[in-house]
């Protein structure tokens, strides 16, 4: 999602996080179980559990519990065996829906998440529906009173990152994931606090949703990140300023 698709959710985030905590650790935990066991414990050799665990401290997870989940992924403590798994269909409006899992029984959770889509407007598709629309991207959103656009576009140039655009409330930075660790730093070094920093999967095109299908629409993307399985969920609908504004109160 982009603009002010973005802003909207997190301010809706936000307004849950307590609510929340203790299932997006879980959330979190096994990301990091899952980066540990495909490249290895060390995080300055493997990107992916890096990443895992700069989302983990984010979230405020104590370092304790972050430790233990590098264990688990590389066999030192026990664990049940996790699977990522992928799901693409289209929600209202006909936006292109992805959603990333992680399960210890994908014969619970595929039909699951297949009756989330149904029940709210949507419909589950073939591998690879949507997916050639998406790019893995590196995306930084900051607040307007956190910086100005020259400041961020000179940042951009000097550590090779894409351009910043104007989205919604802010700005929105994007970069290639490569690069990631080194843009972080930079906005940390120039005392810029992103309101949101993650790699995601940002769309090619995107589609405009206004009214009762920008409001079903939030309600399908609610109810697939309220799933316990469910890690991450990107989409390529937009909405108007007045919806996003009515959506995220």
């Amino acid at each position: 999602m982009a603009g002010h698709s973005h802003w909207a959710r997190i301010k809706r985030a936000k307004g849950v996080a307590d609510a929340r905590r203790g299932r997006e650790w879980s959330r979190l935990s096994r990301a990091i179980i899952v980066a540990a066991r495909n490249g290895g414990g060390d995080p300055d050799g493997n990107l992916a559990l890096r990443y895992a665990i700069d989302a983990a401290r984010d979230a405020n997870m104590p370092k304790d519990t972050i430790e233990r989940a590098i264990k688990k992924g590389t066999g030192e403590l026990g664990g049940a065996a996790l699977e990522e798994l992928f799901f693409e269909g289209y929600g209202p409006g006909g936006a292109a829906v992805m959603v990333a899992a992680l399960t210890d029984n994908r014969n619970r959770t595929a039909p699951e998440i297949k009756k989330i889509f149904e029940m709210r407007g949507g419909n589950l598709g073939a591998t690879n529906c949507v997916a050639w629309m998406f790019t893995k991207r590196g995306v930084f959103l900051i607040a307007r009173d956190k910086t100005d656009e020259d400041t961020l576009t000179n940042l951009a140039l000097e550590t090779g990152a894409d351009d910043v655009q104007v989205q919604g409330e802010g700005y929105e930075l994007t970069c290639d994931p490569a690069v990631f660790n080194t843009v972080r730093t930079a906005l940390e070094q120039a005392g810029i606090k992103p309101d949101s920093a993650e790699i995601s999967m940002v769309a090619s095109t995107n589609v405009t949703l206004a009214g009762e299908e920008a409001e079903r629409m939030m309600k399908l993307i609610d109810a697939l990140e309220e799933h316990d399985d469910v890690s991450n969920v990107y989409s390529n609908f937009e909405l108007s300023e007045a919806d996003a504004a009515r959506l995220s109160s």
